[in-house]
């Protein structure tokens, strides 16, 4: 793999540099985040913590990954300063946190084959309270409904 720069710029503001690069990986995969890491991290002479992959993109059947990343002037500021979905991205896919819930409850064991598993109980539905009479004196707040009016078709002439 090699590593080409097409832009790099300073942003003394957030304390970083941002650099759009290119990957060529002729005859494999697009590479993933922690090796891009790692070239970059070579390239800008930063260590692998201050160095932060914010996207690689490949086009279809293409040889070559345009990535955006971002390098920080020092580790601490790009903890509190990158968001944690993007620090999760850039771990190893052994070391990430994962989207679901701690809090789900285990699914039930499958039934042995050849018994039918007995239904479930159905929750009570809750009744429905009855539906009130409006009193007198909010209808007498509203105008009345109007009818509705005869169609004005004229009936079939009848054929003598």
């Amino acid at each position: 793999m090699s590593l080409e720069v097409l832009e790099e710029k300073t942003n003394p503001v957030i304390g970083r540099k941002e650099a759009r690069l290119v990957i060529h990986h002729q005859g494999a995969g697009t590479p993933d985040r922690m090796s891009v890491r790692k070239l970059a991290s070579d390239h800008f002479k930063a260590s692998l913590d201050q160095v932060f992959v914010r996207s690689i993109s490949t086009r279809t059947g293409g040889s070559s990954a345009l990535c955006m990343i971002e390098i920080y002037q020092d580790a601490g500021h790009a903890q509190k300063t990158v968001p944690a979905y993007l620090k999760n991205r850039n771990l190893p896919k052994d070391q990430r946190v994962s989207k679901q819930k701690k809090t789900e409850e285990p699914k039930p064991a499958a039934p042995p084959p050849g018994k039918k598993a007995a239904p479930e109980p159905k929750p009570a539905a809750k009744p429905e309270p009855p539906k009130e009479a409006k009193p007198a004196s909010e209808k007498a707040g509203k105008p009345p409904e109007k009818e509705p009016k005869p169609s004005a078709k004229s009936e079939p002439k009848k054929k003598a």
